[in-house]
């Protein structure tokens, strides 16, 4: 059975993360990703949360505070899909990664359900993909 008639008028969809590392988890989003530093939030003079942006697309990072663990798995069973615009940002992005330091957890490939992707985590262990649909 399938309900096709939403009850809420969504526009876009967010995120908000937690971040071992708040400064070197905005140099990843920025810099190994490629997201610009859209705000970010001060408490006592030191940044404790920014919201990164490319696109439609925001994450907010914010600087755990150690209460529940600093050892925790973050984001077990969670994944976020950052799609683009073609297949060439999709590889784009795979370079940018591995040339500041990052693995990937696959490489960009063209996927049998019709799309090219690649995986990676980012600092915390938060599972992300960069995907765009494949033009048949």
């Amino acid at each position: 059975m399938t309900d096709t008639a939403a009850a809420i008028n969504a526009t876009n969809l967010g995120c908000s993360i937690t971040c071992k590392d708040l400064e070197a988890s905005i140099r990843f989003y920025r810099d190994a990703i490629g997201f610009a530093v859209a705000q970010t939030f001060e408490n006592e003079g030191k940044v404790v949360a920014a919201v990164v942006a490319a696109g439609d697309c925001h994450i907010v990072l914010n600087q755990d505070d150690g209460k529940l663990g600093w050892d925790r798995i973050k984001g077990q069973g969670f994944y976020l899909q950052i799609n683009v615009a073609g297949a060439a940002d999709v590889d784009a992005a795979a370079a940018r990664i591995k040339a500041t330091g990052g693995t990937l957890l696959s490489e960009p490939a063209d996927r049998p359900w019709g799309a090219r992707m690649f995986q990676f985590n980012d600092l915390d262990g938060f599972k992300l993909g960069v995907s765009t649909p494949l033009v048949g």
